[in-house]
Parts: structure tokens; C-alpha cells; sequence
């Protein structure tokens, strides 16, 4: 089987300013932003391979996800705190992710460290998060992305590191309030994402297209 198989992509910047990361991967960092010309420059070992337009549309489904949890979730901690962005990332992460499943895209979240265990890694994913967790302790630009595309198939794949952010660590720290931590573990029981400092690696958006 003829695979064509990227490397990690490092370039640009990645930023993580809302309060709404604090609860899920998918709130860990803003959504990746396309690469320009000058940040294609930085690639430490070659550009995303596979189809442009699919590389566009997983960049446009991450960034949907993203957007759609921080918006459920931004209403969810207005009205009562972070016990209930938890409760809302509990009952909405699934069905967003659900909705955008279509087009033969699927769309979610994963981590070496996952607080849902529906979000474990595969074998490619969990290569390009230690990846990520090493580009990440050398201090190297941002974003981080990783592709993977099936010529024969025409199966695509695409990940892009969430990077964990000062406000993260409210939820997914070393200090997480004990009425957050009760939530926590009334709704996630396998809990492994705390522990968390800023700068580090939390986890990944991953996408798949699939022709079928």
C-alpha cells in the first residue's frame, strides 16, 4: 500500500486566551490558523502533504468544533462557574462532535492524558503527541500540525496540538478547586487530565476523512 506519510509542521503562533479552555482539550487554545507563506518557511521538515482542499476543510472542522464548544460553554460558566462548564462539556463534547460528522469527515479531541476515555489515542495519534510534547520542551514555534494522507484510499488525516494555557490549570492543573474536582470525578470516574503546567502539551484536535 502506497502510503505518503508528513512530518510535524511548526510555524506561526499559537495562542491561548479564553476562559472557556479551562474545561476541555477542545478549549485548551484558539483553533489553528492557516499557515502564510513566511510561516510555510519554518517547517522543520516538509509542508502538509495530501490534497489542499482537505487540509482546508480539517483546519475549518477543528476551528467549527472549537467554536461551537466555547460558545455552549461560555453561556454554561456565565450562569454557574466552572462546575457548570463541566457539566456542559460532559453533556455537549458528544453531540457537537456528532453533528459534525458529515462529508466523510470525523472530527474530535484526544490526548496522551485523556479525562474522557472515549478520546484515547491511536497509534498514529499517539506518535504525533509526543511530537508535539517534544517540539513543545524545546520551545519551538507555533502552531503545531501533523498530516497523514492514504494516496490509495484517499483516506486523510490531520491533528493539531492544544497547547495548555495559564487559565487550563483551573480544571486540568495541580491545584483544581475541590468543588470542581468533585464534578469532575462524578462525571469523568477514569480522570488522568490533571497535573497540567502552562506551556505543556494537553492534547490535540483530530480529524479524519474518510471516502466513504
Amino acid at each position: 500500500m502506497k502510503m505518503r506519510l508528513t512530518a510535524v509542521v511548526i510555524s506561526g503562533f499559537f495562542l491561548s486566551a479564553s476562559l472557556l479552555i479551562v474545561l476541555s482539550t477542545a478549549l485548551a487554545a484558539e483553533m489553528p490558523q492557516p499557515q502564510d507563506s513566511k510561516a510555510t518557511q519554518h517547517a522543520t521538515e516538509t509542508t502538509l502533504a495530501g490534497p489542499e482542499d482537505k487540509l482546508n476543510q480539517a483546519r475549518s472542522n477543528a476551528k467549527a468544533l472549537g467554536g461551537a464548544l466555547k460558545a455552549r460553554l461560555k453561556q454554561a460558566i456565565s450562569k454557574g462557574g466552572l462546575e457548570a462548564g463541566v457539566e456542559e462539556c460532559y453533556v455537549a463534547a458528544g453531540p457537537i462532535a456528532e453533528a459534525l460528522k458529515k462529508d466523510g469527515w470525523t472530527v474530535g479531541r484526544t490526548a496522551l492524558r485523556v479525562r474522557n476515555q472515549g478520546n484515547k489515542p491511536d497509534a498514529w495519534e499517539e506518535t504525533q503527541l509526543h511530537e508535539f510534547a517534544n517540539a513543545l520542551s524545546k520551545q519551538l514555534p507555533m502552531p503545531l500540525e501533523a498530516s497523514q494522507w492514504n494516496e490509495e484510499t484517499g483516506e486523510f488525516r490531520y491533528m493539531s496540538a492544544i497547547v495548555t494555557g495559564q487559565v487550563c490549570t483551573a480544571c486540568h492543573g495541580n491545584n483544581v478547586a475541590p468543588a470542581v474536582i468533585d464534578i469532575i470525578k462524578e462525571k469523568y470516574p477514569e480522570d488522568a487530565a490533571t497535573g497540567f503546567t502552562p506551556g505543556s502539551l494537553r492534547g490535540a484536535f483530530t480529524l479524519t476523512y474518510s471516502a466513504e
